[in-house]
């Protein structure tokens, strides 16, 4: 009985490692050091959840409206962010180094969220669909009943991608939490 219950421990260890290295495949954990340094009030599951969304962290993705980085980050939203952070030596081409997009990515994610009340759903949404959209969002009583609360995401892109984030999230949070025990 003894062998039988070691070889179903054993079996059952080696199970969970495999499918701990077929989650972490899945969803990479790179850039920590970058991403612990630049989170601010955000969790470093957040960050690595919304690179997961944007650019499945390849550091030179564009997408077709011409966001870039692991951010995905717009070129004028990426010069905005470049003069509120101070940054008077930015140039375009910065956008595409993954310490410069995470940085301004972070700065910006952490910026929506203090401009949005700590409200990380509207500040998620204002991140993917722009801030006027989700502005106009909420002072429409068809999308928000009280202006601070979005209680309808009009545009199917935007909600996917909430809820893309916070499902990648949660798995984050489970592959930093078993990373800091081993």
């Amino acid at each position: 009985m003894k062998k039988f219950l070691a070889a179903v421990f054993v079996m059952a260890a080696l199970a969970t490692v495999a499918l701990f290295m077929a989650v972490s495949i899945r969803f990479p954990i790179r850039y920590l050091e970058i991403i612990e340094a630049n989170a601010g009030e955000l969790e470093t599951s957040l960050i690595l959840a919304v690179i997961m969304a944007e650019s499945s962290f390849r550091p030179q993705a564009q997408s077709h409206a011409g966001a870039q980085g692991l951010m995905q980050l717009m070129p004028s939203t990426a010069e905005w962010l470049a003069q509120l952070m101070g940054k008077t030596d930015f140039t375009p081409e910065d956008v595409w180094q993954p310490e410069t997009n995470i940085a301004m990515g972070s700065f910006y994610l952490n910026w929506l969220l203090n401009n949005y009340n700590g409200n990380i759903n509207i500040a998620l949404a204002a991140y993917n669909a722009g801030q006027g959209r989700v502005n106009s969002w909420l002072s429409d009583s068809a999308t928000s009943q009280d202006g601070i609360n979005l209680d309808r995401i009009p545009f199917q892109e935007t909600y996917n991608y909430l809820n893309r984030v916070r499902r990648n999230q949660r798995v984050y949070d489970i592959l930093l939490r078993i990373r800091g025990l081993l």
